[in-house]
């Protein structure tokens, strides 16, 4: 008997019984915490406002139709990726033009994603989107939300807000090398190194912002060394990171660098 060839499966394609076209839901399941996170942390820095219920739904829309973009690229422009880049983009396009409708000041901080958004992209469109440039521009384009929601609410401490994006900078970066070192690149002493590394430098830095932060950053540079030896599932990594996510988001909260 001769049996069936393997299927081979594009990139995004839902998995049987799911009858879904490819792009129309995000699978990175580590970006939820990193586009939520800085929002949040945004709006509760600032006052929360209802200018904040049409930029959280533009935020999530623009992350929707990046996904989508970046999987339309990554499998050379085919035809039956589009339908969820045109949808995803016409309904960010909306919701963008109803905040700026709502709060005009805010359309100054577009210029800032252009960099991050244009190099998540062209990895798309050269398959190197699991690289570290990669993702620590996606890290580092997410806690610039941080920011947007803190003017959208009213702030004015920008050096104390700048500081606060700048921990959850720190904290998603140095996050984006350590899960590689624990499935991806599990035997990359080169990650190993690095995720240390960023975690010891991140630690000295948050010395000067409060010291909850510094020993809460001592204890994610001992994560970042001890557990890429431990037998984890990706499962039990998530998780450790959502405990992580949380406690690093209320200390950068209760930093005294807000006035």
């Amino acid at each position: 008997m001769v049996s069936a060839p393997p299927i081979r499966r594009e990139p995004g394609t839902a998995t049987r019984g799911h009858r879904r076209g490819p792009g129309w839901v995000p699978n990175q399941h580590g970006a939820w915490a990193m586009l939520a996170a800085p929002l949040l942390v945004g709006i509760l820095a600032g006052q929360p406002r209802w200018v904040h219920v049409p930029l959280t739904a533009f935020w999530f829309a623009g992350y929707f139709a990046f996904f989508a973009t970046g999987l339309w690229l990554k499998s050379r422009r085919k035809p039956r990726y589009l339908p969820p880049v045109r949808a995803y983009a016409v309904l960010a396009a909306a919701l963008g033009l109803l905040t700026a409708a709502a709060h005009p000041g805010l359309v100054r901080w577009a210029p800032l994603f252009a960099l991050p958004l244009g190099l998540g992209l062209l990895a798309s469109a050269t398959r190197t989107e699991r690289s570290l440039v990669s993702g620590l521009s996606t890290a580092i384009g997410s806690c610039l939300m941080t920011v947007v929601a803190y003017d959208a609410g009213g702030g004015t401490d920008w050096s104390g807000i700048w500081i606060v994006a700048g921990v959850l900078a720190a904290y998603f970066g140095g996050t984006v090398v350590y899960v590689k070192t624990m499935i991806r690149e599990r035997d990359s002493r080169g990650h190993y190194v690095l995720s240390v590394i960023w975690h010891a430098l991140a630690t000295l830095a948050m010395v000067a912002v409060s010291m909850p932060l510094a020993a809460l950053f001592a204890l994610l540079t001992a994560r970042a060394a001890l557990l890429p030896h431990r037998a984890l599932t990706p499962k039990a990594v998530g998780l450790v990171e959502v405990g992580a996510t949380v406690a690093v988001a209320l200390a950068a909260l209760a930093a005294p660098v807000l006035g």
